[in-house]
């Protein structure tokens, strides 16, 4: 298959602690992965450097078929349209409204008049199940939930071919938190997105992810289907998903 995302032997290091050293895994089209780990183990470094806002001390990422680290800034400007990506905590700017922050990649990247603007931000907010009123609200009136559609919303304006998300779920009570996974698995299905994300969800892992790479001692520790990652020998994989154990035995 295609790979459309390629990690090779990324080394990464802040003074003298090694964060990465020598991570490598690659995706393939359509898949949605999730990267997993302790605290501290740099899961949000790496995801960083794959989409170009931290630069890793050695390795290369190759993001389709660009080398992020060595291309030149209109290549790299022209790859920027073609993934989105979803902050932790949404980054969506207070100061705007709702329609005003999913129209920001388009006004940025695209060069469309006001009415073609006005319908894609409608379209996108309907794909994400927001109501067309949502548009004129500010960031501080959605719930936790809302904020993190919108973000998402606005990660989609461009019609990416890959979805970068971190932590999705965080801060989301159960319920929306589950409804958001279903969003996601959906949106990559029907739109065959490429999805990478980090995540300490278990319920996330459990029910709508492909595969999960694992990380630990600035190595990949496992790689693969949820079965294959629980049963690596290693005492991080087993402390970590020890409280959810019988689901995964129904899973396996």
């Amino acid at each position: 298959m295609e790979a459309v995302l390629e990690v090779d032997a990324i080394v990464t290091r802040f003074g003298s602690d090694a964060i990465h050293d020598g991570v490598t895994f690659s995706i393939p089209r359509g898949q949605l992965v999730a990267l997993i780990g302790g605290s501290g183990t740099g899961k949000s470094v790496l995801l960083k450097e794959m989409i170009g806002l931290l630069r890793p001390t050695a390795g290369r990422i190759r993001m389709l078929g660009t080398d992020v680290w060595r291309a030149g800034a209109a290549e790299v400007n022209a790859l920027r349209r073609r993934f989105g990506m979803l902050f932790q905590d949404g980054a969506l700017f207070s100061s705007l409204t709702v329609a005003e922050n999913i129209a920001v990649p388009l006004r940025e990247h695209a060069q469309l008049d006001d009415a073609t603007i006005e319908a894609i931000v409608g379209l996108k907010l309907s794909l994400v199940g927001l109501d067309p009123g949502t548009c004129r609200k500010s960031p501080a009136q959605l719930s936790g939930g809302m904020r993190k559609r919108v973000a998402l919303a606005r990660a989609l304006a461009l019609e990416p071919e890959i979805l970068f998300l971190d932590e999705p779920t965080s801060g989301l009570d159960p319920i929306s938190a589950r409804a958001f996974d279903r969003l996601i698995r959906t949106l990559t299905d029907s739109l065959g997105l490429t999805v990478f994300m980090v995540t300490h969800d278990l319920d996330t892992l459990l029910t709508i992810v492909d595969r999960a790479i694992a990380l630990a001692g600035a190595r990949v520790i496992a790689d693969g289907p949820i079965a294959t990652v629980t049963s690596a020998e290693h005492p991080w994989i087993r402390h970590y998903f020890s409280a959810r154990s019988p689901q995964l035995q129904g899973a396996a």
